[in-house]
């Protein structure tokens, strides 16, 4: 099969009708894994596409910061004040810390129709559908504030911990679609900075809008207006996405994309999904993925606790040392974005930053017992660089494994897998914690991730998108 010489069209439909010609007489016939075993033996049968980069695209990615922020902020702000939550509602630890595994647990079910959706009604909608659901949800949240109304609470954050199946998986497919080949990579980087803002405020605000007090009445008042402001902002947002946030451009901004919209409408989910889970490259990387992400969201659910067994009635600097950890995540996102769209070299980088986060770990758990906190920020915040960093470099790692398969699909399986690892670290830690202390559950963190830098190790280095382009 031989490279046909790069042609290119300033009109739209002869390039779309030379492109349908291509596709016929190398015989691929759409399909992706035909596709990939053409572009491994140097065939380009994308350098026919018209494309076209277009400024709305940080509008949109914008909007989507700001959609993933308010979902993601509710994630943690019942954990970040545990012991507040306890007494006012008068339920057990766990059960609070069931108000953020239930984001994990809604996750992992849900997420197969969620990709579904978002692959057969593409982006706009599904982005309204999550924005609308954490809307609803945070309203409900609002009748909540009674001692006898928790059930109320956590059937309105259950509403919004499914609303984010269409949250984590849209980065990817976001910046795939609207953003060129160079900087695709620091676009999905944005998106997910979009979470770790929302995960940010989540550990900032609840400890200074609801005090511990004796008084619940108190208590009671800050939950209030903690919930009003989150409903208020949720409610903005979704008028912004319905008037501002557009399904893709007019012209596909990569010769990678202009195949991609060709196989879309033909390619069936669940063979995609078959594909996916045979790929082994991408089965290693969901394991060291869910192990690495997973561990993050242990020490998140139970930092409250953490923090407060050397530090009493440090609450609000808990919710600090929170926000240090996401912020500097943030930082640590953005960097690696840029970094893989500058050398492209994306095992590397995710091996990187994966040892790094493994020595963050040792370094957090050898110094949180020094007795000045400090300390606690600035080593809790070289965890944050590289561990919440890691999170973008796994999705881009992905698309480059999983090409052409769709995004949203292959960011769904990686997020459900990562919800299902957060499940049972939380609780494992949890337990550990219990019974251990502090520093033997986090040994046993260090060890698990230490077994994570050895997978990522072993994933074959297929860069397939790079090998797609023009």
């Amino acid at each position: 099969m031989a490279a046909s010489p790069l042609l290119f069209s300033n009109d739209r439909a002869t390039a779309s009708y030379v492109w349908s010609e291509e596709l016929k007489s190398t015989n691929m016939s759409k399909n992706p894994s035909d596709y990939v075993k053409a572009i491994e033996g140097g065939v380009q049968p994308t350098q026919m596409s018209e494309t076209k980069i277009y400024k709305r695209r940080w509008l949109v990615l914008g909007i989507f910061v700001l959609y993933s922020a308010s979902n993601a902020l509710q994630w943690i702000q019942y954990s970040i004040i545990s012991n507040i939550v306890m007494k006012y509602y008068g339920i057990s630890s766990l059960t609070v810390d069931m108000t953020s595994m239930i984001y994990m647990i809604m996750y992992i079910p849900f997420i197969f129709p969620a990709s579904y959706f978002l692959d057969k009604f593409g982006l706009r909608y599904a982005v309204i559908l999550g924005a609308l659901g954490t809307a609803v949800g945070s309203w409900i949240k609002v009748f909540s504030v009674s001692p006898d109304r928790f059930w109320v609470t956590f059937v309105g954050h259950t509403i919004v911990a499914l609303s984010q199946t269409c949250v984590l998986s849209v980065p990817a497919r976001l910046a795939a679609v609207w953003f060129g080949p160079d900087q695709v990579s620091s676009a999905c980087s944005i998106g997910v900075f979009g979470n770790q803002l929302g995960v940010a405020i989540g550990f900032l605000f609840p400890p200074m809008l609801v005090k511990s007090s004796t008084d619940n009445a108190i208590i009671g008042g800050g939950l209030q207006v903690m919930f009003y402001i989150v409903a208020a902002l949720t409610s903005i947002i979704l008028v912004l996405i319905l008037l501002f946030f557009k399904e893709q451009p007019p012209l596909p901004p990569s010769p990678a994309q202009a195949f991609q919209r060709e196989t879309e409408s033909s390619e069936n989910f669940f063979h995609s999904i078959k594909r996916l889970v045979t790929n082994s490259g991408y089965i290693l990387l969901l394991l060291s993925y869910g192990i690495n992400v997973g561990i993050f969201y242990a020490i998140s659910t139970l930092l409250n606790r953490i923090v407060l067994a050397h530090f009493a009635n440090h609450e609000e600097d808990a919710g600090r040392i929170g926000l240090t950890i996401v912020c500097a995540g943030m930082m640590g996102s953005v960097a690696c974005g840029v970094i893989l769209d500058k050398t492209h070299r994306f095992k590397e980088t995710t091996l990187g930053v994966y040892l790094l986060s493994l020595i963050g770990m040792i370094i957090f758990t050898f110094t949180l017992d020094c007795g000045k906190i400090y300390v606690v920020y600035i080593t809790a915040g070289m965890l944050g660089f590289f561990m919440t960093g890691y999170l973008p470099v796994g999705f881009e790692f992905a698309t480059e494994l999983t090409y052409p398969e769709p995004e949203g699909t292959s960011a769904g399986i990686l997020n459900a897998g990562t919800q299902a690892f957060g499940i049972a670290f939380t609780m494992l830690y949890g337990y550990l914690f219990d019974i251990w202390g502090d520093f033997w559950a986090n040994i046993a963190l260090c060890i698990t991730l230490a077994l994570g830098s050895f997978l990522t190790v072993v994933i074959p280095n297929d860069l397939r998108r790079q090998r797609a382009k023009v």
